[in-house]
């Protein structure tokens, strides 16, 4: 087992291919690589028999130079560092710090690859990899990289599924989550956190169990908040995670809003358009009005008194 650190510093515990299973994959490799340039020459000359000595020399040189080494360094690049031994056998490329190789990881291994193992009948393949520790051939080792296993033999053996948590741990651990102060923890330990819960089902057993206590110690060193009793430190670290995505949603969603309601605060007034002139009308002329007769002076009820004669 190869202890790979990452440029987090985080310790990978991923086990090294044992030379078995890389040459039997190796061997796959080269029998396609082969039959594909055998179909290629006899293509050929069904195709062209006429066609010369130095142009068949020269076309048989570049089919084999395709073949043996574009086509495994294109394959290496665009999946990753799985060809299809690889694939066969859960093996990988890696570079020494455990990230995916790239094309000039896979070209140096290309083209090493095909002066050792074609060249010189894997000769010195065995012998280095006999000699390095890790088992890297010369490809492996000019390169910087490194096979691994990526289905490790009984690596999911003896870790059951984490159980969900009781209702009351999870209350109990909802309030120590609100209450931790995320603010410290750097972006690199997040980064660590998330690679290790997505390599749960690569890493060995006991090497699982230490980075989960020393993924949780740094966190209670930033956070100053020690771990509760109880639960896994895979789901303590998953529970602190999703607590950090909980919050940068609240205060995306916040953020979102406020833009939402300062938008609906100074939004300018709607145009409503050209209204439709309304046509002209002449003011209608007043009719006069008529004078009314004054009124009658009020009538005096008679009251019964009579002046003398």
């Amino acid at each position: 087992m190869s202890e790979l650190v990452t440029g987090e510093a985080v310790v990978l515990g991923l086990r090294t291919a044992k030379m078995p299973s890389r040459a039997l994959a190796i061997a796959i490799d080269l029998t396609v690589e082969w039959a594909a340039l055998i179909t290629g020459v006899l293509v050929l000359a069904f195709v062209a028999p006429d066609i010369d000595f130095a142009a068949s020399a020269a076309v048989s040189l570049g089919l084999m130079v395709f073949c043996l080494v574009a086509v495994p360094v294109l394959v290496e690049t665009l999946s990753r560092g799985r060809s299809l031994g690889k694939l066969a056998f859960g093996l990988r490329v890696v570079r020494n710090d455990g990230g995916p190789v790239r094309f000039r990881h896979a070209l140096v291994r290309g083209l090493v690859g095909f002066a050792e193992l074609i060249m010189f009948v894997g000769v010195p393949a065995v012998i280095t990899s006999l000699i390095s520790v890790e088992g890297r051939r010369l490809g492996d080792i000019f390169a910087g990289t490194l096979v691994v296993r990526e289905r490790v033999p009984g690596a999911g053996r003896g870790r059951d599924a984490l159980p969900p948590l009781p209702p009351e741990l999870m209350q109990r651990l909802g309030g120590e989550l609100a209450a931790l102060d995320l603010s410290a923890v750097p972006d690199g330990l997040w980064l660590a956190v998330r690679q290790y819960l997505g390599r749960l089902d690569q890493l060995d057993l006991a090497v699982s169990e230490r980075m989960a206590h020393q993924l949780v110690g740094d966190l209670v060193a930033r956070t100053g908040h020690p771990a509760p009793y109880g639960p896994h430190p895979a789901d303590y670290l998953g529970a602190v995670l999703a607590e950090r995505q909980r919050r940068e949603w609240d205060r995306a969603m916040g953020a979102q809003q406020y833009a939402q309601q300062q938008q609906q605060q100074y939004r300018p007034q709607e145009y409503q358009g050209h209204q439709q002139a309304q046509p002209y009308q002449a003011p209608q002329p007043q009719q006069p009005q008529q004078a009314q007769p004054p009124a009658a002076p009020p009538v005096t009820p008679p009251s019964g008194f009579a002046p003398p004669a």
